[in-house]
């Protein structure tokens, strides 16, 4: 489980969110010295520091000591550190071993079986959506990751599960060297994170690192819609199943008789499935799968479906006010995501967009804004550039802040139309997080 040079000096746990904490207090539990750091300072994370009175955990805020990381045994990174990071180069540099804090979580769990998510959106829908099913079967598991809970958290529970479902994203995948899943689910691709990988391929490069141990034993859940992600699994060990929105697969869905297969067996009907889009039908098809190689049996798959509730911030109503419904899809943090959404309305509506922008145009936003849209209300750093991508194809006003969209939005919209808050930005021009941003959005409609 750990290697052992690993005790022979410190472990450098770099960042000291939620990852880097929970990396530090198990690195802290297996009697390993450790020095984790963070650039930032701020009162959370001096609260987070004050829990380690220990004498085998020290704790340094405000900068990196690449000397003593250069001198450490290993290097775990929270996903938040870009991998061309000074400090990151520094250590590689000084020939230090760099892993992710999933892979450590992997090699800490090694009797639980992992279903690990990925794609570029809907991982957390199918993660969720996984573990529903898993628990409606009985089978004792955990849904961590991207999603919310690190991975590396369950390795400190007096009994491990089962089966952990994990949402990973490209940067939690990069530096997982030894990951081998049971099941490796890829949701989609798309372009995403361009503000941080400098060309397409590098993202896609990451993603890839899902394959990279893949055996005989292996099984690849996979888009069958998509040819991106059958060329990112071609070559790779193990069994494909597939699933599809256009024609019979694995698991697919029925447009005529609007029911979602499992095979040639009906699983439930679309009427049933409390989630807005064909995205999300596609998320559901995806976890049935995934499920379905875990043990769970078609009645529990059709139960969960039935049962499960939008996640927050994605696609979620809020509320109708005055006839118009409010839509809150603040995970939509890049372009292909507020595509789905504007492709998921089937009313007319004003889109909210607007943040920091991460490096993909918006013009894609015009074609589908074309049916319902009756125009776009932009906010944010990025809103110049939304508003000179979308000129001439739709109307677009540009507010000071979300809370002036809003406010827009509130008096432009009539009863029978929705508006929608899909940003197709990252939020860290005005807030901590997505879900913040939908918070606060949420906040301003219960005030109308």
């Amino acid at each position: 489980m750990i290697p052992p040079h690993w005790r022979d000096g410190e472990v450098a746990v770099l960042g000291f969110a939620r990852s880097g904490v929970a990396a530090a207090r198990w690195l802290a539990s297996q009697g390993l010295r450790v020095y984790a750091s963070d650039l930032s300072d701020s009162p959370s994370l001096r609260s987070s520091a004050r829990e380690f009175a220990s004498d085998r955990v020290s704790v340094e805020l405000g900068r990196h000591d690449t000397q003593r990381i250069g001198a450490a045994a290993v290097a775990v990174v929270s996903p938040g550190i870009p991998p061309d990071e000074h400090v990151i180069e520094s250590a590689r540099s000084h020939g230090v071993e760099i892993v992710a804090e999933l892979e450590l979580a992997a090699r800490a769990l090694p009797s639980t079986r992992l279903i690990v998510v990925t794609g570029t959106n809907g991982k957390s829908t199918t993660a969720a959506l996984t573990g529903v099913m898993l628990d409606a079967a009985g089978i004792r598991s955990q849904v961590a990751g991207n999603i919310g809970r690190p991975l590396i958290e369950i390795a400190m529970e007096d009994s491990h599960p089962e089966w952990a479902v994990v949402e990973a994203s490209s940067f939690q995948l990069h530096d997982c060297h030894t990951l081998t899943p049971a099941v490796g689910v890829v949701t989609n691709l798309s372009p995403d994170h361009l503000d941080r990988y400098p060309d397409l391929e590098s993202y896609y490069a990451d993603k890839r690192r899902l394959f990279a141990n893949a055996s005989g034993d292996s099984v690849w859940v996979l888009n069958g819609d998509q040819i991106e992600v059958a060329d990112m699994a071609s070559g790779a060990r193990g069994k494909r199943l597939t699933w599809s929105l256009q024609r019979p697969a694995d698991a697919w869905y029925d447009p005529i008789a609007r029911l979602l297969m499992l095979g040639d067996n009906e699983l439930i009907d679309r009427s049933a499935l409390r989630l807005l889009g064909d995205h999300n039908v596609a998320n559901a098809l995806a976890a049935t799968l995934a499920s379905q190689v875990a043990g769970v049996s078609q009645q529990d798959i059709a139960d969960a479906l039935a049962e499960f509730q939008p996640l927050p911030h994605r696609l979620a109503v809020v509320a109708e006010v005055a006839g118009v419904l409010w839509i809150n899809d603040s995970k939509a943090t890049n372009v292909t995501s507020s595509l789905v959404a504007f492709r998921s309305m089937d009313r007319n509506f004003i889109a909210l967009i607007g943040g920091r922008h991460k490096g993909e145009p918006y013009s894609p936003l015009a074609d589908a804004a074309r049916p319902f849209c009756k125009g776009v209300i932009t906010f944010g750093e990025a809103a110049p550039r939304i508003a000179a991508d979308l000129a001439g194809e739709c109307n677009v006003v540009i507010a000071d802040n979300l809370e002036a969209a809003v406010t827009i939005a509130s008096d432009t919209s009539t009863p029978g139309e929705a508006v929608l808050l899909s940003p197709a930005c990252s939020s860290f021009d005005m807030f901590e997080s997505y879900e913040q941003r939908g918070q606060r959005f949420e906040e301003l409609i219960k005030s109308l």
